[in-house]
């Protein structure tokens, strides 16, 4: 994860995405996908002043933001002492200035009452205005930032001019002579450390904590901050960094074990991963309070150029309230605002007889805590509060950083020693943490995941048997005594790696669902490895259709597994929507359609959880003669994918695209809005298609609402 330290060409990739320029009048940056700064730090001439928004600002296939330029203005302007030039469409602007006001200065409008139990019957309510207005000082947007439109398509500093050619691509010219090319839509490069891959998928501990990064933004030799709490053996985001999925994956741990996220706080090195996460499989619940949701979806609405009202369908959002305690996976948590730049929570969890607290960003200096009382900046209460912090815990987990907005690491030092012992410090390069010290520094690493130990709540197994449910696509249909039924019928069984869990033409006897581990469906004339993880489930043809085994289903690794005896499966789902769905998906399973995604450049994006359940809402669909599919401007009633035939795509009556085999016809997220079609799509003769009507579509979106906006991100870049 070394940065930069030379150049050698005009034009160089980096690492992370985006290209920088070495022009005359220094570095140029398009594109600024999330710690690029990293990339560029170790360079003569450090960090760009100069950055050109790409034309997309956000990648929809990665959750990415490709506009991500808060580091680069605080270093710009705290360490180099300059403004940083921003160079954008007059389009662009006020979007960017909207998603940099709530990370920069924090949300225009506060309401802090409405976080805080009891406000309105005289509840202590802290000035979070005050303590803003104070980080801030007199700094206001013309003093850290350089706003520069495209005039005419066209953009010019002393000897360095950029146009926009009529792709969207950029044109740059030295002295007038085209010396670069530069694509309008930005690569984004997964770019992480992952420590050791486990030899066997990973399996939650019932408490535990994982750091998913020790460090901050501006340290290019370690992930940045983030990390897993583990309750109950499933996994709670706490603010995920950039690319935390792929760490996970790498790492050997399924992201499906994790189902929350905590957010603290809009600042990039926080809230970046996020909406990846959101995007994902499933539907997360996200806990913040609504003053820091509202900012957050205030600047990825910015962003994204998607309105709020339909980011805040993408997930669950879970409002917590200060003096009000909330459970997560049995633990209770209780939240509070903390002393920092714009309006962050931390909070204190009690799990069976252990307890925990998290700082999250905060100044917890003691002397910089008695000059704002001095200054009028707090008042008596509010210090009170944060003198108090709770040192008590068995464990705490504490950041570090540059003050004047984080705790100095020498207090953290100076604290008694059984406070120190149990004390873990993120937040903070290793080259900044103290040798001689009692503190525990934050280490990275699925392997280096901290577990503590507790009494097992008697609900234990059970709790697990529910969550294997809870993640299941039918779980929503049942009624609790089905849900009570589930409980009593499943019994669990282990295979180890090798082994066959059900062979070729053997008689079927049991439904299967993982608890941990991975199998693999091996049959004649599949593309690809047909993997099976924690949660997916396998087994069900046989039981229902009454035919021999059609598969060998292997055990990858050693896998627990959840089985439900023929008999008592059959009784389960007898008469809910799950047995028409199962009915559905064996009517059009075939190699075919698995072969299909499988190649398709749009639907590899969708995990095998995914296909399987689009698999059991196809249906498939001949057209003999030529005629339209969409009309654009009209509503958009089914989608399709391409079996044989070819389909061409035009938008004001001219063609932008030829459409084959694997492709799909109708923008998913325009069906889930409910919008009109903004292509037109016809065949000129015979056509063979699957087709998903739109109710069953929307049932697929509300459950794996990320993936409409995936698929449309491939699809527009083709038209």
């Amino acid at each position: 994860m070394e940065p930069l330290k030379h150049l050698e060409a005009t034009v160089t990739p980096l690492p992370r995405g985006g290209y920088l320029v070495n022009s005359p009048e220094g570095y140029i940056q398009f594109g600024s996908p999330p710690e690029t700064i990293k990339d560029t730090m170790a360079l003569p001439n450090s960090v760009p002043r100069i950055f050109v928004l790409p034309r997309a600002m956000f990648d929809w296939r990665k959750g990415i933001n490709l506009a991500d330029l808060e580091f680069p203005i605080y270093f710009n302007f705290f360490l180099q002492h300059q403004k940083t030039c921003v160079v954008c469409t007059r389009g662009q602007a006020g979007r960017f200035m909207k998603a940099l006001q709530e990370a920069l200065f924090g949300p225009k409008e506060l309401y802090i009452e409405g976080d805080v139990v009891g406000s309105e019957s005289g509840g202590y309510v802290p000035a979070v205005r005050s303590e803003m207005k104070y980080f801030r000082g007199s700094i206001r947007f013309r003093d850290v930032l350089e706003l520069s439109l495209f005039e005419k398509g066209s953009f010019r500093v002393g000897k360095v001019s950029i146009s926009i050619d009529k792709n969207g691509d950029f044109e740059v010219f030295f002295d007038r002579k085209k010396t670069a090319h530069i694509p309008g839509i930005i690569p984004c490069k997964p770019m992480y450390q992952i420590g050791q891959r486990l030899p066997e998928p990973y399996k939650p501990p019932l408490f535990g904590v994982t750091c998913l990064g020790p460090s901050h933004g501006f340290d290019p030799t370690a992930n940045t901050s983030g990390y897993i709490i583990w309750l109950n053996h499933a996994g709670i985001m706490i603010d995920p960094p950039i690319n935390s999925t792929e760490w996970l994956v790498s790492s050997n741990v399924n992201p499906k074990l994790i189902d929350s996220i905590i957010l603290t706080h809009c600042h990039a090195d926080h809230d970046a991963g996020t909406l990846q996460k959101i995007l994902e499989e499933g539907k997360i619940t996200v806990y913040s309070t609504k003053t820091v949701m509202r900012s957050f979806l205030k600047k990825y609405s910015s962003l994204t150029g998607e309105p709020v009202s339909y980011l805040v369908r993408l997930f669950e959002f879970r409002p917590v309230y200060i003096g009000k305690p909330v459970f997560i996976h049995g633990g209770q948590f209780n939240f509070h605002y903390m002393l920092h730049s714009i309006p962050t929570i931390g909070f204190t969890l009690n799990f069976q007889d252990r307890t925990f607290v998290y700082s999250s960003d905060h100044q917890g200096d003691p002397v910089v805590q008695k000059k704002l009382l001095d200054g009028g900046v707090i008042d008596g209460e509010r210090y009170q509060q944060l003198q108090n912090f709770p040192w008590d815990r068995d464990v705490v987990y504490h950041e570090s950083g540059i003050a004047p907005l984080h705790t100095p690491i020498a207090y953290l030092n100076s604290l008694p020693k059984q406070i120190q012992k149990k004390t873990v410090v993120y937040h903070i390069a290793k080259k900044d943490f103290p040798r001689n010290t009692n503190l525990t520094l934050a280490t990275f690493g699925i392997e280096n995941t901290l577990y503590f130990k507790t009494k097992a709540p008697s609900y234990e197994k059970t709790y697990m048997i529910l969550n294997a449910l809870k993640h299941l696509d039918f779980f929503e249909s049942l009624n609790v005594e089905k849900t009570q039924e589930f409980v009593t019928i499943v019994e669990a069984r282990r295979f180890k790696k090798g082994e066959h869990i059900i062979r070729k033409g053997a008689v079927g006897k049991y439904f299967y669902i993982i608890r941990t581990g991975n199998v693999s469906i091996q049959q004649e004339g599949l593309i690809g490895r047909k993997l099976l993880g924690t949660y997916e489930y396998f087994g069900e043809v046989a039981l229902l259709s009454e035919v021999p085994r059609t598969a060998d289903v292997v055990a990858e690794t050693d896998v627990l597994l959840y089985a439900i005896d023929k008999d008592k499966f059959l009784s389960f789902i007898y008469g809910t929507d799950f047995e028409k769905t199962l009915r559905r998906l064996i009517a059009n399973r075939s190699i075919e359609t698995w072969n299909i995604m499988e190649r398709s450049p749009y639907l590899q994006l969708l995990t095998t959880y995914q296909k399987t359940w689009l698999e059991s809402i196809l249906v498939p669909k001949e057209f003999e003669k030529a005629g339209p599919l969409i009309k654009e401007g009209k509503s958009l009633e089914q989608f399709f994918i391409i079996r044989e035939g070819e389909a061409e795509v035009s938008r004001d009556s001219r063609v932008v695209a030829i459409l084959g085999r694997g492709d799909c016809i109708g923008a998913l997220h325009r069906i889930h809005g409910d919008e009109m079609a903004e292509f037109s799509v016809r065949h000129k003769g015979p056509l063979s298609v699957f087709a998903v009507e739109r109710n069953d579509l929307i049932d697929f979106l509300e459950g794996n609402p990320g993936i409409g906006m995936k698929l449309a991100y491939d699809y527009h870049l083709r038209g």
